[in-house]
Formats: structure tokens, C-alpha cells, sequence
């Protein structure tokens, strides 16, 4: 089924708010401490665990307002909880940090998997957003499986040798940039694939 058309505004909204509200939630409840049932959160913690069911809310009308999600968007959204649970659990940081890590690592595993068997899950993925050749989407998979690997890597770097307030930084805004000039540049680079007709 196609997905119905939405606003674009609408769309960056609901798709973007999520991230740059944990970014203002952090922000507020940074230097704070909140004790529940006898356990001490940090801000930190306790934000993690509010973007969670800011992150549904906006998927769920994500859902209801296109018809879709896609496959990235919803495997995004279970490591997100499962990882936001992990650090309310342990009381640890670290895990909701580790969550980035893997989120990108899984991409590319995924992808790099695909590529394997000669295939481009992108294409599955996407194929009803771009209309692209076989080899256009190929050329886009392996440049994209590159790019998650080198994101996973950086978050790494990032969160085990930076601050925590220059990782929520990075994380909320640095990564999506570079990871939406890269698309930009890449699927500008495959113009001639996207305009040919591949039944044609």
C-alpha cells in the first residue's frame, strides 16, 4: 500500500520534534536528581526515559496520518525502548549512549548483509520513495552500509571520550546532519539512475 502524502513541514515535524525534545528535556534536567521508589535518577536518565513515549507518540501519528512506517523507523523505535529501559533499569547511562552505537551498527550489518546476496534491502526499504535502477539503489547501499559503519564507530569515540552534554549534542544534531548531506550528495551523485526507467 502506498503511503498517503502528508505535509512535508508536518512530517520533519514528527519525525524530527522527538529527538530535539529529549535535546530541551536534557538540557532542563541536567543538574537535577529525582528519587523514585527509593532510587536516585540523574536528568539524564530520567529524559531518556521520556523520549521514549514522545518517540511512540509521534510514530503512532506518523502511522495513522501516512498508512506506513518504514522498516528503519520501526526497528529505530524498539531499540530505542529496549534501551531506555535498560538504562531506567540499571540506572546507567551508558546504555541509552550505547543505543546510537548499535542502531547504526544494525544498519549496516543489515544492509552489508543484503549486499551479500546481491541484493539492496534499501531498495525494499525505500523503493516506493525513490524511483531508482538497480543499480543506482546498489551503488546507495553500499555507500550508505559505509556511512552507518562510520557513524557507529564515531558514536563510540564520541560518548566514551566526550562529555555527556557533547555527546547529546552531537547525537541530536551533528549525526542526522551529516547523515542527511551525505544522502543529499550521494543521491544528487545518482541522477542519471534515478531519471532512467528501468522498463524502458
Amino acid at each position: 500500500m502506498s503511503p498517503r502524502p502528508i505535509s512535508p513541514a508536518l512530517k520533519q515535524t514528527l519525525e524530527l520534534g522527538p529527538p530535539i525534545l529529549f535535546f530541551v528535556v536534557y538540557l532542563w534536567l541536567r543538574d537535577k536528581s529525582f528519587t523514585i521508589a527509593g532510587t536516585a535518577y540523574d536528568g539524564f536518565v530520567v529524559a531518556a526515559v521520556i523520549f521514549v513515549p514522545v518517540l511512540l507518540a509521534a510514530m503512532a501519528a506518523l502511522w495513522r496520518l501516512t498508512g506506513r512506517l518504514s522498516h528503519l523507523q520501526v526497528v529505530t523505535v524498539v531499540l530505542v525502548a529496549v534501551f531506555a529501559g535498560l538504562t531506567l533499569w540499571f540506572n546507567d547511562e551508558r546504555f541509552f549512549k550505547m543505543k546510537t552505537t548499535i542502531v547504526y551498527a544494525l544498519f549496516a550489518g543489515l544492509l552489508a548483509t543484503g549486499l551479500l546476496f546481491g541484493r539492496s534491502w534499501l531498495a525494499w526499504t525505500m523503493g516506493e520513495l525513490i524511483p531508482m535502477t538497480t543499480r543506482g539503489w546498489m551503488v546507495l547501499t553500499r555507500r550508505l552500509t559505509l556511512a552507518f559503519a562510520v557513524l557507529a564507530v564515531a558514536n563510540e569515540l564520541v560518548w566514551r571520550n566526550m562529555s555527556t552534554d557533547a555527546w547529546v549534542i552531537i547525537e541530536t544534531f551533528v549525526f542526522p546532519i551529516a547523515l542527511m548531506a551525505f544522502l543529499f550528495v550521494t543521491i544528487l551523485g545518482l541522477k542519471d539512475e534515478i531519471e532512467q526507467d528501468e522498463t524502458g
